[in-house]
């Protein structure tokens, strides 16, 4: 049975993503914020007949990665999928924005997942190999408007992907990058972001989470590097 280990899975994108994976036999660890809702999560998966473990970690203090994740590694599951999902956006002008908020940007869409690739992959190796999958953006590619820190955090992490995937390959661990357009998550109900975009025409979560369980299930003799999914209605 494999198991897939997803960060930010107590909604949008990777609540999703849980679904969809337990539904074609994945066993999950699950790790989120907010540990009642990764409560009521698990007992809505475990009904589905697969085995749940979950742990309450915030990627956002850096402190807490790697104990958080030996723990939930150590019930009995080893994750063969690590889809580094969870992630945050603010809006604003490089040359204003706080540099506590840069920091806490960086820390969530870039360190966080260096510092869960540099606690998994051992592990991953020891199995002989596995799929690292990272959720990034069409903003690693384009430059938009006050949305400067987003789109620096996100080419870092394109680059990141690339560079671990060149270093793991000799190991049997595959890397993919799913680089996404607009998706209509709870993300836009953030505090810190500020924008008048039509959500009626961004992606769904459903189809997000479709297109990771894609390239998890491609054989491990081959590898989708980069998957985009668009908006048909484009940027947005």
């Amino acid at each position: 049975m494999p198991t897939v280990l997803i960060t930010g899975s107590s909604r949008g994108i990777g609540a999703a993503a849980a679904r969809r994976f337990a539904a074609a036999g994945f066993d999950l660890l699950l790790l989120a914020r907010d540990g009642q809702a990764l409560a009521e999560q698990a007992a809505e998966l475990a009904a589905l007949g697969q085995r749940v473990e979950v742990e309450p970690i915030d990627l956002g203090q850096p402190e807490r990665v790697a104990a958080g994740l030996a723990d939930l590694c150590s019930r009995g599951l080893e994750p063969d999928v690590v889809i580094n999902n969870a992630g945050m956006a603010c809006t604003g002008a490089l040359t204003t924005m706080a540099l506590a908020q840069w920091q806490q940007l960086l820390q969530l869409n870039l360190t966080a997942v260096f510092q869960v690739c540099q606690c998994l992959v051992p592990r991953l190796r020891a199995r002989g190999g596995g799929l690292i999958i990272n959720v990034s953006s069409h903003a690693a590619h384009q430059a938009f408007r006050d949305w400067g820190a987003y789109c620096v955090s996100k080419a870092a992490l394109a680059s990141l992907s690339r560079c671990l995937a060149v270093e793991e390959r000799e190991h049997g661990i595959r890397v993919s990058t799913l680089t996404l357009g607009a998706v209509n998550t709870p993300l836009w109900d953030s505090e810190t972001v500020h924008s008048s975009f039509d959500r009626h025409a961004m992606l769904d979560s459903e189809r997000a989470a479709d297109a990771l369980l894609y390239l998890a299930q491609q054989p491990a003799t081959q590898v989708v590097d980069d998957l985009t999914l668009m908006p048909a209605a484009g940027a947005l």
